[in-house]
């Protein structure tokens, strides 16, 4: 029997982190008893949990990193219609699950520009007789901006529409008010899980074995670092080893294949590993965008790491969380407006002479936390 339904709303927009999470959520909720529906509102992705109901919304995602323009899947404008059309299938999801729990990735701290759906999703939850636990999840950092009257709304929001707010990050690495300065005005609503982390995807024992992995996460922003990558391998002190380029799912068909035409002897070039962390156990280094999930992969993998974090459009949240783990010796950071063969060579120099560490202090067991933290909240009938 069931310990609780959860409706689980997920919006990716450009890469697949925050899909990544969200799975490794979804699988943890299942694996603990829970029958977790998820919508999903981005591009549709391969291989989600097998316990996990995915209910596909028309797919929207950004024309670029500003976030600013958001297109259907034939590369549209979203408009009225196509609002219209997800709200109601979201207000659908919502009486045919009938969830204990209505969990809802980044809002309203971010995907403000979903509110036409996230809004009539809580507001008919909120109507039930018998009334979910609305719940917002989110990472450890959030994109910083310099607006009161947005943080003040958020406020607003938290405490008119949400019971709680998941954090998936641990406070004695980072707590939320490094980069939401007004958290302390929600902090009886705030739950620190721990990171997440997905389960491993298979291991054969040996792959990866002394190799330099370079992972460009999703793929859609990330061939400025695989052709850095390429420039540095030569002058760098590991130019003679085996190299990987994980290009990621997104990366463009047509960059792809121009990375595949010219690589030179000893470069392999694939687009994703199911067992990424587990080749990262036995690399020589790893060199890689600083997403929370390829951060986390290190983190637990123990990898010796360089990594470049997305700064573009005025993004701070990956350079934030990278400056704090570079500060505690755990990776070597590039920052991508210098990021070029020579800085790259540079940086992996240094992080090859650099000491081993160790992350027993950082919460790691995210994702079965907010698996016990969420079939809790199944159980309560008086929210």
């Amino acid at each position: 029997m069931s310990e609780g339904r959860i409706l689980f709303h997920v919006q990716h927009l450009l890469g697949i982190g925050h899909w990544r999470r969200a799975m490794a959520l979804a699988a943890a909720m299942d694996r603990a008893g829970l029958s977790v529906t998820v919508i999903s509102g981005g591009a549709p992705e391969e291989n989600p949990p097998p316990g996990v109901a995915i209910r596909q919304l028309p797919p929207a995602r950004a024309v670029d990193a500003s976030f600013k323009t958001i297109v259907d899947a034939g590369g549209r404008t979203i408009d009225a219609a196509f609002k219209t059309r997800r709200r109601d299938l979201v207000l659908a999801a919502l009486a045919d699950v009938a969830p204990d729990v209505v969990l809802i990735e980044s809002f309203p701290f971010g995907r403000r520009a979903f509110r036409f759906e996230l809004e009539p999703l809580i507001a008919a939850a909120r109507r039930r007789a018998r009334r979910p636990a609305i719940v917002a999840s989110v990472r450890d950092v959030l994109v910083t901006r310099d607006d009161p009257a947005r943080s003040a709304e958020i406020v607003a929001t938290v405490r008119r529409d949400f019971d709680r707010v998941l954090v998936h990050g641990d406070p004695a690495v980072i707590a939320l008010d490094a980069s939401f300065p007004a958290a302390g005005e929600i902090a009886d609503r705030l739950r620190y899980t721990g990171y997440v982390t997905a389960e491993d995807g298979g291991d054969d024992g040996s792959a990866g074995s002394g190799e330099v992995i370079v992972s460009a996460g999703g793929g859609a922003v990330g061939l400025p670092l695989l052709r850095a990558a390429l420039a540095a391998r030569p002058l760098s002190p590991v130019a003679t080893v085996p190299w990987r380029l994980l290009a990621g799912p997104h990366l463009p068909d047509e960059d792809y294949a121009a990375l595949a035409a010219g690589l030179p002897s000893g470069v392999a070039l694939e687009r994703f590993r199911a067992d990424f962390r587990a080749m990262l156990c036995r690399c020589r280094l790893s060199i890689s965008q600083a997403g929370y999930n390829t951060t986390l992969d290190i983190l637990r993998a123990r990898a010796r790491a360089i990594v470049v974090p997305f700064a573009s459009a005025g993004e701070t949240e990956q350079a934030m969380r990278s400056a704090l783990l570079a500060e505690r010796g755990i990776l070597r950071v590039v920052p991508e407006a210098s990021l070029d063969g020579a800085s790259l060579a540079a940086a992996i120099d240094a992080a090859l002479r650099s000491p081993s560490y160790e992350t027993q202090a950082i919460a790691l067991d995210g994702a079965a936390r907010t698996a016990e933290l969420v079939r809790r909240w199944a159980q309560i009938h008086n929210w």
